[in-house]
């Protein structure tokens, strides 16, 4: 993987998750950049991808290696090792990030406490900076947070030879759908004009499919909006024209509209819903 790409890995440790975000002139580079592990951690591994580095990066990880010792083990035994270029973070928030003094300018990466920020073929360091200025003024998940450094970096100008696609992965222990996996958030653009903005859309539905209502957006269903839930269930087809009241019907009708959309796990039984839900049913009228 030649192409330009820039990417940050990640640490929540409040929330117990790792995460990595990548954008690149290079189609799909979802399936070969990121690599993580919930509880362990994550590696992105770029320019020329080696991507043997990734699950090798885990496996050391997890025996105990630093992320610099971890890098260092797998450079070494890499006879591309000019050409390389990764960043890793473990479950603790160390750091380190590498590049090949090989890979193309702009070239280079900057590792904190808690991230490493790394990029080839850039408009220049500026890119990598605002790498890490996004992530550290964006406020929210570390899902949003990594998207907030992606942004940052495109704004800093991104890299030279444009977007193609783009990738968002976040792990945490059994963050998976009905906690089988870690894999809690796994987003990819694969071709498109402006990849990062698409990939913020799908962090937007992964939002509203997936994560629970903050309190502040739960709201009691007063006599208007059960009518107007009502009017969106006749609309529907799931009731029958005439129904006036959000009653026991109407709610069993409400029930199988949000299983038929995939909203099963906003789906309220004490006289509520969430503004996410209702703003979904809103729009979709229009």
């Amino acid at each position: 993987m030649k192409p330009s790409t820039f990417s940050i890995v990640a640490a929540d440790l409040a929330a117990g998750e790792l995460g990595v975000a990548v954008q690149s002139k290079f189609l799909a580079v979802g399936s070969a950049v990121p690599w993580l592990e919930g509880g362990v951690g994550a590696v992105a591994t770029q320019a020329w991808a080696n991507t043997g580095f990734g699950p090798r990066g885990l496996a050391l990880l997890r025996a105990g290696a630093s992320p610099s010792e971890a890098i260092d083990a797998l450079v070494a035994e890499d006879d591309g090792r000019a050409r390389r270029q990764l960043g890793i973070v473990d479950a603790g928030g160390k750091s380190a990030t590498y590049t090949g003094d090989e890979c193309t300018e702009w070239a280079g990466g900057v590792c904190g406490d808690g991230f490493a920020a790394q990029g080839n073929i850039l408009a220049g360091p500026a890119v990598v900076d605002g790498l890490v200025a996004g992530f550290r003024q964006t406020q929210g998940t570390l899902a949003e947070r990594l998207l907030g450094a992606l942004r940052a970096a495109q704004r800093a100008g991104g890299d030279k030879r444009g977007q193609q696609s783009a990738a968002l992965v976040v792990v945490k222990p059994k963050g998976g759908y009905g906690g089988y996996n870690d894999r809690y958030i796994d987003l990819r653009v694969d071709d498109a004009s402006e990849p990062i903005e698409q990939l913020a859309r799908l962090l937007d539905l992964h939002a509203l499919y997936f994560g629970p209502p903050k309190p502040e957006d739960v709201v009691t269903i007063d006599a208007a909006i059960g009518r107007e839930l009502v009017e969106i269930l006749i609309e529907r087809g799931a009731l029958t024209q005439g129904h006036a009241q959000f009653d026991a019907a109407a709610f069993g009708a409400f029930e199988r509209v949000m299983g038929v959309e995939n909203l099963e796990e906003r789906l309220r039984t004490d006289g509520t819903i969430d503004r996410q839900t209702l703003q979904y049913f809103r729009e979709r009228r229009r």
